[in-house]
């Protein structure tokens, strides 16, 4: 499979943001200037023509220019306008995870060699993971690109051992990018790297001074984790042209020059990335004197009684063993345990599908999702996270399968011993893979005898249970065995390019039919650079109290899924279906409520430059566009006119929040405006959504079993 890419409106305007912000600048293909060719070379004569470099002009604006482009470009984006030109060329753009960063910054730097003819980049990365991530995005973009402008990029990863690549680098006149990891120059001391020192195998000169004679422009890919104090005086030894920050979440002090932003509110509402529901399993009780109980799903049905699926503990003949049936009002778990007595007294009193919740006559209850009981075992928490994952693939996969996108699962573990054991040579299932296995194999006896004989039934009897899982992880080269991995303690992610080589490389064949894994296995400090579009389930079997952020974890598989043409499954496809097909599901081993607030909190934290109340501020001193496509900046007086019209037509409640009849009016595209702003009605409606509301975020309960009930009109007329 080969991935399509389209182009898409708020990635040119992002490229558009970062060009417009040197306008009156001219276009010169490069400056040219001899090498340092180093001692081992001939200097008699004249040099060789491999020996001539290619620099990237400066920039012949002045300063106030500059801020000046800046400020209307802010305007017209709606940020609020820089006061001055704040740490020189440096500019950022916001852009949240999963919408496409990396071809941005590609389309970026397209566009400005078309524009002013530069033409050297380096891209600066904060680990191994978003090194080959965006190594990749080069590979998997260059025949798109190379359509649309007629040219390729000439691209490389810094590696001191390969310093021919420099000269290469410095020396070519066409577009050229070296992607370099921040540990690669910011050491200190005896630990000094190498990019600083006179090497005899770089003819006794520098590297860091043939990068810096090309006048770079610097691409900072997540600062936040880039910038610490150490990686910003390395960075000024690259003799930057200018510097530009990508990234979903800048660190506050460190935002210069904002050009263009899309936080994670705009592109869930624009739906450029999944929606999110949570499958929750939170644990209740740990005393060993009350019955193991799991909750699993009510089953809900407008004209019958509801049941419930239990899973507890039964006796058998060869033991303890756990059992999953469906119950009823009446259930006596007592009995049907075999008289086990922490059982006493649970008999089911009723099943409450209002709040999802089963109740028993010693007065216990029990919510879907939740797992009471002597849980002291934690094997038994990762079963059913396991299980429950498989169910929710199923149904994901039974759904999609029609409209030909694969779909992917994703667990995240702690230690490779847990998937794959070794004695000797001889490699063995760990114990969660033993779990997948197992659970799988009884879910698919179950799940193809339901659903009869199909091409989706015949697809899952093509694929064995040890065929459809595989784990990506470190591999260790003396022994081949996986291995955990070094862990960068401050990033907490994976330093071997091992573990990253199987997962990038395999990217395009992961989402192809005929390859049979769906279903991966990797490690938990694979926190970035893991980002597969047809990942439709993320399961963390982590330890607990192993601390995991919420975004950090649904980041994964945020990105729009993909079908087996390559083609992404986006509005211009699927219109308003998006959010029906691209759902990411989360099973978390905490309650739907606890996933969903803790989320909302991170939200809260990131999103916080958005005004919270429509005032007559609000609209004062942003741009306004005509039907002709003219700007006007909104006056005081302009700003009170909309402000006033807002509150009479009762868009705006006393608390300066919008109310339900300005979404629905907006909707309808029926919104009252004065006369004189009829015309500037898109420029309007685009200030005001800059409120925050996170409301339309709120992820959907997976465990959620709404049933339409219908009214029987002959029963309901009787007497």
């Amino acid at each position: 499979m080969k991935l399509r890419f389209k182009h898409q409106k708020f990635q040119a305007d992002a490229a558009k943001a970062v060009v417009d912000v040197f306008a009156g600048q001219p276009k010169n293909e490069g400056i040219s200037y001899l090498i340092d060719k180093g001692i081992n070379q001939s200097v008699q004569g004249e040099l060789d023509a491999e020996f001539t470099g290619f620099k990237n002009a400066r920039v012949m604006l002045d300063d106030a220019t500059v801020l000046n482009n800046i400020q209307q470009i802010q305007r017209a984006n709606l940020i609020k306008p820089s006061n001055y030109l704040e740490g020189n060329y440096n500019l950022t753009v916001e852009m949240e995870t999963g919408v496409g960063k990396t071809y941005t910054y590609i389309k970026t730097m397209y566009e400005l060699n078309q524009k002013y003819g530069w033409s050297k980049f380096i891209i600066v990365v904060p680990s191994i993971a978003i090194r080959e991530g965006v190594y990749k995005s080069f590979q998997i973009t260059e025949d798109h690109f190379a359509e649309e402008y007629g040219k390729k990029i000439r691209y490389f990863v810094y590696n001191s051992a390969h310093l021919n690549e420099l000269d290469q680098f410095a020396s070519s006149n066409s577009i050229y990018v070296m992607i370099i990891n921040s540990q690669a120059f910011n050491a200190k001391g005896k630990d000094a790297r190498r990019i600083y020192m006179k090497l005899d195998e770089f003819r006794s000169r520098r590297p860091i001074d043939i990068i810096a004679k090309t006048n770079p422009i610097l691409i900072i890919d997540e600062p936040q984790s880039v910038e610490g104090e150490a990686t910003r005086e390395g960075l000024k030894k690259f003799n930057p042209l200018m510097t530009l920050r990508y990234s979903a979440t800048h660190k506050k002090d460190r935002i210069f020059n904002m050009v263009y932003r899309l936080d994670a509110m705009e592109a869930y509402n624009k739906k450029l990335v999944k929606k999110i529901a949570v499958k929750g399993i939170s644990v209740s009780g740990q005393s060993g004197t009350d019955g193991y109980l799991y909750l699993a799903n009510l089953n809900l049905s407008n004209n019958k009684a509801p049941t419930a699926s239990l899973e507890y503990n039964i006796k058998g003949t060869t033991g303890i063993r756990k059992t999953t049936r469906i119950v009823n009002e009446g259930f006596n778990l007592y009995q049907q345990s075999g008289n086990l007595n922490e059982y006493q007294g649970y008999t089911v009193s009723r099943i409450d599908g209002r709040d999802n919740t089963v109740h028993f006559l010693n007065g216990k209850v029990i919510e879907v999702g939740q797992v009471m009981g002597d849980t002291q075992d934690s094997d038994q928490i990762r079963r059913i996270q396991i299980r429950e994952t498989i169910l929710s693939h199923l149904e994901r996969e039974r759904q999609l399968f029609y409209k030909g996108i694969k779909v992917l699962s994703l667990f995240f573990i702690d230690e490779v011993a847990k998937y794959k054991e070794y004695e000797g040579s001889v490699a063995k299932n760990g114990i969660y893979a033993q779990m997948f296995e197992e659970e799988y194999q009884n879910i698919i006896d179950h799940y193809v005898g339901e659903l009869g004989d199909s091409e989706y039934v015949r697809y899952l009897k093509g694929i064995e249970a040890h065929q459809t899982h595989a784990g990506y992880f470190s591999i260790d080269k003396k022994s081949n065995h996986f291995i955990d991995g070094k862990i960068d303690k401050k990033e907490q992610s994976s330093t071997d390019i091992d573990a990253y080589d199987l997962i990038m490389k395999n990217k395009e064949r992961l989402l192809d039919r005929k390859e049979p894994v769906r279903f991966i296995f990797s490690h938990s400090a694979l926190k970035e650079g893991w980002d597969n579009p047809n990942v439709f389930q993320i399961c963390t079997l982590k330890q607990s109290g192993a601390e995991v952020r919420k975004r950090q974890e649904v980041g994964r598989g945020l990105r729009l899924a993909v079908n087996q043409n390559g083609e992404r499954m986006d509005a211009t496809v699927l219109g308003d279906d998006v959010h029906n097909i691209n759902v990411l599901t989360v099973i978390a081993n905490e309650s739907y409520d606890a996933f969903a607030k803790g989320l909302q909190t991170e939200l809260a934290e990131v999103i916080t430059d958005r005004p919270k109340k429509v005032t007559a501020d609000l609209f004062k001193d942003k741009f306004i566009q005509d039907a002709n496509g003219n700007n006007e900046i909104i006056t005081s007086d302009m700003a009170g006119k909309i402000y006033f019209n807002m509150v009479k037509n009762d868009y705006v409640n006393e608390n300066g929040e919008l109310t339900d009849k300005y979404y629905e009016d907006k909707k309808a595209d029926n919104l009252v405006l004065p006369e004189e702003f009829k015309e500037s009605k898109e420029s309007i409606v685009r200030i005001l959504d800059m409120i925050y509301d996170t409301k339309g975020m709120q992820p959907e309960d997976a465990r959620k079993n709404d049933v339409d009930i219908k009214v029987n009109t002959e029963a309901f007329n009787k007497k």
